[in-house]
């Protein structure tokens, strides 16, 4: 899911992480959410960490995913079902959920192609992908990707519209919700005609 290093860093920080990091924002979740075709009752926060978005989701069958040990551990704290999983891998079975989210995580991943392929491959026609990033062009994405470089991370960051097109190659109906410097991708996944 994260590159080694980054995965690395997340086990050593996990204790702190949750001080350190904004709570998700439920409303631009939500924004995402309102793009299903479906109910949303069962959704999968992929490189879910400490399960701060899962906590911002309205829903009570929430499962996280990491390979973050320390993190995983942190999610099972705070009373949510933890798995540790590789992204592009996911231990999750086909059309099993109804939303994947993926969370301030997706430029740590060193397969993105595999888990945006992964994500649309569990999810249940009608289902939603929520994907929230950093715009590496909004002068404080700028500063991030610096950040993270420094620290040593392999992070790839995309722009809104760049991520919106790969969510589209991996078979979702796709469209950027909102922009700024942190932004949000929806992919919808295809019903059966």
């Amino acid at each position: 899911m994260h590159g080694a290093g980054d995965a690395r860093f997340f086990d050593r920080i996990a204790p702190l992480y949750d001080r350190l990091m904004p709570a998700a924002d439920p409303d631009a979740l939500g924004a995402g959410f309102a793009r299903a075709e479906r109910t949303v009752d069962r959704v999968l926060d992929v490189g879910g960490g400490s399960g701060r978005a899962a906590e911002a989701v309205p829903v009570e069958d929430r499962i996280v995913v990491d390979v973050s040990e320390g993190m995983l551990a942190r999610a099972r704290d705070r009373g949510l079902d933890a798995v540790r999983g590789d992204a592009a891998r996911l231990p999750v079975p086909d059309a099993a959920v109804d939303a994947v989210v993926i969370v301030d995580a997706l430029h740590h991943f060193p397969d993105r192609t595999g888990a945006l392929r992964e994500a649309a491959r569990v999810l249940r026609p009608g289902g939603v992908l929520v994907v929230r990033d950093f715009d590496p062009s909004h002068p404080l994405g700028v500063a991030l990707v610096a950040a993270e470089r420094a620290m040593g991370m392999g992070s790839s960051f995309r722009e809104p519209d760049a991520l919106a097109a790969d969510v589209a190659a991996a078979g979702l109906d796709a469209s950027v919700v909102d922009s700024g410097f942190g932004y949000t991708v929806a992919g919808v996944a295809p019903k059966p005609d």
